[in-house]
This record gives structure tokens, sequence and C-alpha cells, in this order.
């Protein structure tokens, strides 16, 4: 089980999203994003190196809140052969040091725990406290398959997915909580 550090990072979490955010093809927004923290859920890896967070942010910059799925993956290292764009940068962590952050669909001890989650091999964990699983997130549908579909822009669930799916929960700013599927495996 992974353990939470009650401690700083230096950039935020926040600070270095709302750089990396804008560059994405999937970015809504038509400026610069003010981001709020809206939920999400960890992972653990099985070996202990990768932290795995699933965070959602919600963007409240435009005219009406936006939010987004932004799964990440903590490395004491660079990943050896990742696109440059798969890197969302480098934070200072008070216990752990230097830690490189990457989008969790370019990492892939975050992909593998993302389908093991799928396949009901791995249990969602709170995302702020340590060996706390967390029972909000559900995993519908069965399923093999490797082809995982990001949800970027989350919208309250509407409809069902005939695949395996995730749904878990996120909070606008004005306090209202949602739901939605946050993954799912493509229709074989």
């Amino acid at each position: 089980m992974a353990t939470i550090h009650a401690t700083t990072m230096t950039p935020t979490k926040l600070e270095l999203l709302t750089d990396w955010l804008p560059k994405q093809p999937w970015y809504a927004g038509g400026g610069a994003p003010e981001l709020h923290k809206g939920g999400g859920f960890r992972l653990d890896d099985p070996e202990g190196e990768v932290g795995i967070e699933i965070q959602v942010v919600v963007d409240s910059a435009g005219p009406e809140p936006v939010a987004y799925l932004a799964p990440m993956g903590y490395r004491g290292a660079p990943i050896e052969g990742a696109p440059a764009e798969a890197l969302v940068g480098t934070s200072e962590h008070g216990v752990l040091g230097t830690r490189w952050i990457y989008d969790g669909a370019h990492d892939p001890v975050v992909t593998a725990q993302l389908l093991a989650l799928l396949r009901g091999e791995a249990e969602p964990q709170h995302q702020s406290q340590s060996d706390t699983p967390d029972p909000t997130v559900t995993v519908h549908g069965t399923g093999g398959g490797t082809d995982l579909r990001y949800n970027r822009v989350l919208r309250p669930e509407e409809g069902t997915p005939t695949s395996a799916h995730v749904v878990a929960g996120w909070t606008w700013p004005d306090g209202t909580a949602e739901r939605g599927v946050f993954f799912s495996l493509a229709p074989q």
C-alpha cells in the first residue's frame, strides 16, 4: 500500500497542471486555466516505485466549469524513451526529493494498474489517506483487452458504455457532486 506523506511539493501539482493542460489537444478552455482540485483516487504500484494518482481538476476560468481527468505517475527518475509531451513536469517532494510527474496515459505502470483495476485485480485507494480503500470508485462490466480509453473531459454519467468501465466522482467549485465514466475498454 502506498504511503501518503504530509509534506509539500514545489511546484504543486495544480501549478504543474496549469502550465501543462492548455497544451493538450483535448483542452476545452480558451486561455489560462483556473484550476481547483475536484477529486480522484489512487492505485498502488505492486513494485512500490511509482506513485499513481487519478486526479480530477476543475477549470473555472470560462463561463461554465470544466472537469478534466489527469491521471499521473510520480517517479524517482525519468521514463527512458518517453516522448517529451508525456512529462507534466518535475517537482521537489519534501520527503522523496525530485519527482518526475508523467501523464498516466504515457506511463506503463499507470496503464498496467488501470487495466488491472478494470479486470478486478487492483483496488482503488483514497486520494489522500494511506492504506484506505475508496469504495466510491466502481468498476462495471467485464472483459479483457488493452485498448484503454481516457475520458479527459468529464461529464456527468450519461448512459453506460457496453464495455468494462470505471465510474468515480468529482466536485464542482460550488460543492455539487457528480459521477461519470473516467476510463473504459474499447469494445472488442
